[in-house]
């Protein structure tokens, strides 16, 4: 953040550095899910068990970097929302129309990626919840703030809520179902390792996806309230009028590092098992990644200065693509770990080092891409959905890097 207001094409790349930036941290907390059965896990309960090296890197995930890049991300769903529909209604056009085509289009790419390649996708998430945000665009900034945060308030009390249940209870239906999630494990394991890619999608359609559509509306909690969020920044004109709102950017910068310092001391307690709640040691981590990733949601966005924008101008681009690159990752690491057969071998730290260079060549390539062309390849395919023609790919001649005038939605 600055002292005098960002211009358009300023603005653009400020906000997608920070776009760039959760990118990246919502990789690294996917890529343990793509080279060990996270999911088979979670889905009785169980996290994965680390030491060495990797012991101390899960804890340092869990403290800042896990439910803290996908509520940035939804954060800036919701700003995107409020710049679309505006900038549509400045040129006399059918804004929810055209929203609404946006939002279909984005669900077809959600579909196809939860059932063909993974069971992580956010996009079929955002697109469902995104359809919600039309009845708050021209309702007041207090209402939105107040579904906002009660919002929050209902998902932390159902996190909440599994801290009443006795550990012995649950220790004792861990113990009656430990037959079938071996058994389930072995099983998921030894597909994602042997079988073809046929036999994959269709053991996942029975084990993944309708998993994942179950548990749609609690997963829209978080997402919904964070849209609500960015919408309410785009109506205060927070990323428009920065110099207008300096005191604000500082207090809000203030007052969730104060909140986020001892909620972390707590989570880091209990993560590594010093603070016991005599509960499911599980149920308040996570219970404590919630109220984290919200408060370090809106600390890592109010840290934005615009000395930093030259330096991170790679990963602003990195950004501007967001949609190819988080499509691109999965399909990355899909073929990686589980075509060329590594999965299940990969440790977290050896997971972690090749996130971190898959994510550099993806700056690389954004960049080079973002010379020669105004979109990336599923942007573009996204934008020709919309506006139903196909969009100019090709960049103007002549037209500096820096100067690219694509809409941060």
């Amino acid at each position: 953040m600055n002292n005098s207001p960002i211009t358009g094409k300023d603005r653009i790349m400020t906000i997608d550095i920070i776009r760039g930036f959760a990118l990246f941290g919502i990789f690294l907390v996917n890529m343990p899910a793509f080279h060990s059965p996270i999911f088979m896990k979670s889905r009785y309960g169980q996290g994965m068990e680390y030491s060495g090296v990797d012991y101390w890197l899960d804890v340092l995930f869990a403290l800042f970097v896990e439910m803290k890049f996908f509520t940035i991300f939804s954060f800036l769903f919701g700003l995107g929302f409020y710049i679309f529909m505006n900038r549509a209604e400045e040129k006399g056009l059918k804004c929810k129309a055209l929203y609404l085509r946006r939002i279909f289009a984005l669900l077809l790419f959600g579909l196809i990626h939860v059932v063909a390649l993974w069971f992580g996708d956010i996009l079929h998430t955002y697109a469902i919840a995104g359809v919600f945000l039309l009845f708050f665009y021209n309702r007041k900034l207090k209402t939105i703030l107040i579904w906002a945060f009660s919002l929050l308030v209902v998902l932390n009390l159902l996190f909440a809520l599994n801290l009443f249940i006795p550990r012995e209870i649950i220790t004792e239906m861990e113990e009656s179902t430990a037959g079938g999630f071996a058994g389930s494990l072995e099983k998921y394991v030894e597909v994602y390792q042997q079988a073809g890619y046929l036999e994959w999608v269709s053991y996942r359609l029975g084990t993944e996806v309708g998993f994942v559509a179950v548990n749609l509306i609690p997963a829209s909690i978080p997402v919904f309230a964070m849209f609500l969020c960015g919408l309410a920044a785009g109506k205060a004109g927070l990323f428009h009028h920065v110099s207008s709102h300096l005191a604000f950017i500082k207090r809000i910068r203030l007052i969730t590092l104060l909140i986020s310092i001892p909620l972390i001391a707590v989570l880091a307690l209990l993560k590594m098992d010093i603070l016991d709640f005599g509960v499911k040691q599980l149920y308040a981590v996570q219970l404590f990644k919630s109220l984290t990733g919200t408060s370090l949601c809106f600390l890592y966005i109010m840290l934005q200065k615009e000395t930093w924008q030259k330096r991170l101008r790679s990963l602003g681009y990195a950004g501007q693509m967001a949609l190819t690159n988080y499509l691109m990752q999965t399909i990355v690491s899909i073929v990686f770990f589980v075509g060329l057969g590594f999965y299940g071998n990969v440790s977290l730290l050896t997971g972690s080092i090749l996130c971190i260079l898959i994510f550099a060549l993806q700056m690389l390539y954004s960049t080079y891409w973002l010379k020669h062309y105004r979109f990336g390849p599923f942007e573009w395919l996204w934008r020709s959905i919309t506006y139903m023609r196909f969009q100019q790919l090709k960049q103007p001649e002549e037209v500096p890097l820096n100067q690219n005038q694509n809409t941060p939605i």
